[in-house]
């Protein structure tokens, strides 16, 4: 009975769908638009070359070598192999889905347990520093002071995501415990070279696997970021997403929040970079109240980042009901970490912009300017090469296999 009512609910959903984008196409097409661009100017040409490189030092042996090293730091610390600093460093300066992806990579190679996979789900995948700092302090808030606070309280929120997770179904395995001594370099460099040795690719063939399944990867997040814009606006266009922040109206009021700023907090909830750019067009109200709001939002990730990760997990035996958990931990201490750091710096909210005292001197606030200025200007252009080579690569193999066949 229950499978035929995801049925019933799976087809009447897609044909809703299917029937708002003939009623609504001037808005949909609009929001594809508005999707693409993101995905073109921003999170491909940031993803790709972590994508690859990740790919690389899997098929080097450089994430062994990794594994070895780390091991005394991330076992008692996260309950989970060395090889999972590797994933957490570049989930966390790729941004999401990285964490995820390689998780589950690690997961089909064998490398992790299942439980173990689960740990690191829940806390690898987080956003990048160039969308905290750059797109959200500096484009979208215009208040570079902020990056370092909200970049604290995402990367902290998330460590101690990690910390809890330690004890998530700590009975249900035998924990492998790599053996820590004294030549832990040389067991290290032993690790990556019998790796390395089991490649029988030539570099150019590992290249050409790394970038095809970079891209790859790449384009399904494209659409998943295209099809939930689109959600998005249909949500709004019809009110769906208003009836909705009806609900959050209700919650902020009780917790004495502006009750106006439910509804981007709403869309937030679907889309994030848009309902974090909505939050930051409020300019009248105070700012720790939409530094906490962007930070829960950050820490949830968005059902577009979340439909991401399902999508990624479900090639694997990896639970996405963990990753689920570890968003609701890290609202919860990302909460904290707010009302704690922000009264302990000097960021007034009644002064107007650029006369507040800077939270650090260490930032340069032309620097993330350029960073934005460039994935402005010349990220689509990244992403139009990438799909070239993509293609180039493509072609190429299937000429090869075609001429060998004959």
């Amino acid at each position: 009975m229950r499978a035929k009512i995801k049925s019933i609910l799976f087809a009447s959903g897609t044909l809703l769908f299917a029937v708002c984008l003939l009623i609504m196409p001037t808005e949909t097409v609009e929001a594809s638009k508005r999707g693409i661009d993101i995905w073109a100017s921003s999170v491909f040409p940031s993803l790709l070359p972590f994508f690859v490189t990740g790919e690389l030092l899997i098929s080097f042996g450089v994430v062994h070598f990794i594994g070895v090293l780390l091991e005394p730091v991330m076992r008692p610390l996260f309950n989970v192999p060395g090889i999972g600093g590797f994933v957490w460093a570049i989930g966390l300066s790729s941004g999401y889905p990285a964490g995820a992806n390689f998780t589950a990579r690690m997961r089909q190679e064998g490398y992790i347990s299942r439980i173990e996979a689960e740990r690191l789900v829940a806390f690898t995948n987080a956003s990048n520093p160039i969308f905290i700092i750059a797109v959200v302090a500096v484009s979208f808030l215009n208040e570079p002071r902020l990056g370092l606070l909200l970049a604290t309280v995402h990367y902290g929120s998330n460590l101690c995501v990690g910390i809890i997770m330690r004890f998530y179904q700590q009975n249900d395995e035998r924990v492998r415990y790599v053996d820590n001594s004294r030549n832990i370099f040389k067991k290290a460099f032993n690790t990556l070279h019998d790796t390395r040795l089991k490649q029988h690719k030539p570099f150019g063939k590992l290249l050409g696997d790394a970038v095809v399944k970079s891209i790859e990867s790449a384009l399904m997040i494209g659409g998943f970021i295209l099809i939930f814009s689109v959600v998005s606006t249909i949500l709004i266009e019809t009110n769906l997403l208003v009836w909705v922040s009806e609900l959050a109206k209700g919650i902020f009021t009780l917790i004495r929040l502006p009750d106006i700023l439910a509804l981007p907090f709403s869309v937030g909830i679907v889309e994030i970079t848009l309902g974090i750019k909505q939050i930051s067009q409020f300019i009248n109200h105070p700012l720790i109240v939409k530094t906490l709001l962007i930070s829960i939002l950050l820490a949830f990730n968005g059902l577009s980042v979340h439909a991401q990760v399902a999508s990624i997990l479900a090639d694997t035996d990896i639970r996405y009901k963990a990753y689920l958990f570890g968003r609701f931990i890290q609202i919860g201490f990302a909460t904290i970490l707010v009302i704690l750091i922000f009264p302990l710096i000097n960021l007034t909210s009644d002064l107007p912009i650029g006369e507040a005292v800077p939270v650090l001197n260490i930032i340069s606030n032309h620097f993330w300017q350029f960073v934005v200025h460039v994935l402005a200007n010349y990220g689509a252009l990244i992403t139009i090469l990438g799909l070239w080579t993509y293609l180039i690569i493509k072609i190429y193999r299937q000429l090869t296999v075609k001429r060998e066949s004959q």
